[in-house]
């Protein structure tokens, strides 16, 4: 399993969370070992545009989008989740991977932008990625921008911050969270470990 390195997001906290897990993981930023890895990890902190434009100088780009395509496990953590949608108002004209049609928009309105603290989840989907785990679960979020999906079944989990959003996608063997599994104590510990399994069992 691979954590990939784009030259930016927070590596370190994703790869202690794993190591307390006893998890074979590697960081890499070789597009050929991402395309190829069994799984991968892509967390992401700081700018839709700034992230796309590594990931595609880097050659990333198309190597995570033949690795999803290629049936092979991925885990997206925050701006790892907005940048398989096909836009962002965050950045106006840079398209993401477009792997998850829909668009990623700003919070408006009354409630405190960014969203940030510790927040309940409601599982929409039956998945082994939750094993252990159940809605009215807390996770931690740090956002300013959410995902918003055309296509409703890929929903796994939403979140109420005045509205209802998507807080994490599911599709085959792809596996996106806005929240920070990493820095959810015991509860994004276990997700982790299901995403371990998961990846082991194949």
């Amino acid at each position: 399993m691979i954590v990939v390195d784009y030259g930016m997001g927070n590596l370190k906290s994703v790869l202690n969370a794993f190591s307390k897990l006893g998890a074979d993981i590697t960081v890499s930023g070789d597009p050929r070992r991402v395309e190829e890895a069994s799984a991968i990890v892509l967390p992401g902190v700081g700018a839709f545009g700034k992230c796309m434009e590594n990931l595609e100088a880097r050659g990333l780009a198309a190597a995570i989008r033949d690795h999803i395509a290629g049936g092979k496990r991925y885990l997206g953590i925050c701006l790892g989740m907005q940048i398989l949608f096909e836009t962002s108002e965050e950045t106006p004209g840079v398209g993401g991977l477009g792997i998850i049609k829909g668009t990623v928009p700003r919070f408006t309105g009354s409630v405190k932008v960014p969203h940030m603290g510790w927040n309940s989840i409601a599982i929409l989907k039956e998945s082994p990625i939750f094993t252990g785990i159940q809605s009215g679960d807390f996770f931690y979020f740090v956002h300013s921008y959410y995902c918003a999906p055309v296509n409703g079944d890929v929903i796994a989990t939403t979140t109420d911050y005045d509205r209802p959003f998507a807080s994490s996608v599911e599709s085959g063997t792809l596996f996106a969270c806005q929240f920070h599994p990493e820095k959810s104590q015991r509860v994004g510990l276990k997700l982790l470990k299901n995403f371990l399994e998961l990846t082991q069992a194949e």
